[in-house]
Order: structure tokens, then sequence, then C-alpha cells
């Protein structure tokens, strides 16, 4: 499962900038033909052949999008558009969808309700 991979410090980085140049390039959600070109450039070529790591931004992006507003869905749509434009593993992106809607919804706990967090006092 997409969640149970350990992360080494250099992979998580590289998730790091990947998602940064995803989202600037996808502000907005719809994209024109240049900016699709230049921004699957740019994802490619810092992703360096990690199609796994592409993956698991467009599928992080499209898990934690689902039950926010329409701009964030069309902004997450934009970004797994870049992701799989620069060769992002198809296969992999349905369990990174999970692990997206995973994410949020554990963000939309309060902390105590978190397993292994304890309230604040």
């Amino acid at each position: 499962m997409a969640r149970d991979r350990q992360v080494s410090d250099r992979d998580g980085l590289l998730v790091a900038r990947i998602s940064g140049i995803a989202r600037r390039h996808a502000r907005w959600g719809q994209l024109t033909e240049p900016q699709k070109t230049a921004g699957a450039a740019e994802l490619r070529e810092v992703a360096g052949g990690r199609c796994d790591l592409l993956a698991e931004e467009a599928g992080v992006a499209l898990g934690t999008s689902r039950d926010k507003g329409p701009e964030y869905r069309a902004q997450a749509e934009a970004i797994a558009e870049l992701c799989r434009l620069a060769g992002a593993d198809e296969s992999l992106i349905p369990e990174w969808i999970e692990e997206g809607r995973r994410r949020a919804e554990a963000a939309r706990l309060p902390p105590f309700s978190q397993p292994g967090r304890s309230p604040r006092r």
C-alpha cells in the first residue's frame, strides 16, 4: 500500500519539489497547451525518471481535493494532468488517491482523535 512505503529524505525532498512545481504551473486549474508543455517538461526533468513520485503527487492532489470547492478540484485535475504528461505511473495513481483521501480525513479530525497523538493541555 502507498502509505506503507518507507520515504527516504531524498524522496521526500523530491516529492516536495515536484509538488511545488506542479502547483505553480496549475495555480488556477485550466492549462493552455504551452503551460502544459512547459510544466510537464519541468516536472519530467526534476523527477529524473521517478514515475512513482509523479504518480504520488497526482494521486494525493486528486484525493485531497475531493471534498473541497471546485477551484481546488480544478487545480488538482491540472496537477494530475501535468504529472501524467510528465510520465506518472498510471497504475499507482488510484492507491495514491486513496492515500490523499485518508490524509484529508485525518486533517479534518481534532488532534486528539488521531492515533498516537495526545490532547493539548
